[in-house]
């Protein structure tokens, strides 16, 4: 019988951004005010006092997606009747964001900024300086995906089973690759499913590229054996002929061009991986003006309209809003450090 490993609860619960490099944040607290300036792009026109999302990357990225949901989702749905200004502040992957909501704009009732599980996980590694996650207020998540391990449709694996079972016999000789470099959510992927069958990630060969498409590409020519990705990444590839995915990273399987993807834990390998897209404040937002954004989050999700815009950028439902999501990403963080020390990321 295959060997189980079970995550932290908060990992388990609906719980990857794609590079973690050395963050460089000289002048962060002031730099990140022209760099917005510079890298302005809007909704259509919206005064001032109104509403504005961060997106702590260049455009066209996951922070952009998580912005544009909430955007067009709240303008279109009618929960605010005003465009909300989506601005890009890219730098330390959502570092320079951070650190400008927490040292310029932490009281700004308007302003919420896109998150993901990557900053989850880059808090957890240090990546954001001296702040933690108490240093802002999360506000709540609006879709989720999850993480899937993909081969050819030639490989020689039918199951994961089968891929366990040579990759715990010749941990070296399958070469994965993901989006990102060792440390990032993708490779953390891998790392899991290597541990589930007690193998050490150090002895993982794993193949680092710029996006889950360059790794999908690489796949499909053969130049690496695994993908750990993301199911939302998968769609257009599903019905194609050319690659197999044997499992979704999901606590159940989903729905619709996924249903017959069988899960990692119904295969006897307890692991699991969603990515949440969410929102966080300032932490110096009265109360009033936080239980305000929570509430227009709480009404979007439950608009039936909602769930069409969501299922078009390739999300899942989920359901963490306030205090609930708050504590989440809190606990959340602190596994990941845990796990980050036990992979031998961090001492």
């Amino acid at each position: 019988m295959p060997q189980t490993r079970r995550l932290p609860s908060s990992l388990r619960q609906f719980t990857p951004l794609r590079q973690f490099t050395p963050l460089r944040l000289v002048a962060a607290m002031t730099a990140p005010i022209a760099l917005a300036a510079a890298s302005l792009v809007a909704m259509p026109a919206a005064a001032a006092d109104k509403s504005e999302c961060i997106a702590p990357a260049k455009p066209g990225g996951g922070y952009d997606l998580t912005c544009r949901l909430a955007a067009n989702g709240l303008l279109e749905t009618g929960v605010i009747d005003s465009p909300m200004m989506v601005t890009y502040m890219p730098g330390g992957i959502g570092a320079v964001a951070y650190n400008h909501i927490i040292g310029v704009r932490s009281d700004d009732p308007n302003l919420v900024v896109a998150a993901s599980t990557g900053a989850a996980v880059n808090l957890a590694l240090g990546k954001f300086g001296k702040y933690s996650a108490d240093d802002v207020r999360w506000v709540g998540a609006l879709g989720v995906d999850y993480g899937a391990v993909v081969v050819s449709a030639d490989a020689p694996w039918q199951n994961l089973d089968e891929l366990m079972q040579d990759l715990k016999d010749h941990p070296g000789e399958i070469p994965f690759g993901a989006g990102g470099t060792v440390g990032s959510q993708d490779w953390m992927k891998a790392a899991l499913i290597a541990k589930s069958v007690d193998v050490s990630p150090r002895k993982l060969r794993y193949v680092s590229f710029e996006g889950g498409g360059e790794a999908l590409a690489a796949l499909l020519g053969n130049h690496i054996k695994v993908f750990t990705g993301d199911l939302s990444e998968l769609k257009a590839q599903l019905s194609s002929g050319k690659i197999r995915v044997l499992a979704a990273l999901s606590e159940e399987r989903m729905g619709g061009p996924y249903a017959d993807i069988p899960t990692a834990t119904e295969q006897g390998y307890d692991v699991t991986w969603p990515i949440w897209r969410g929102y966080y404040m300032g932490n110096d937002v009265s109360d009033a003006d936080y239980n305000t954004w929570v509430e227009r989050l709480k009404q979007l999700n439950d608009k039936p309209e909602f769930a069409e815009i969501r299922e078009a950028r390739g999300l899942f439902p989920i359901q963490k809003f306030g205090a609930d999501f708050d504590t989440y990403v809190k606990d959340q963080v602190a596994d990941f450090k845990d796990l980050a020390k036990e992979v031998g990321l961090t001492k």
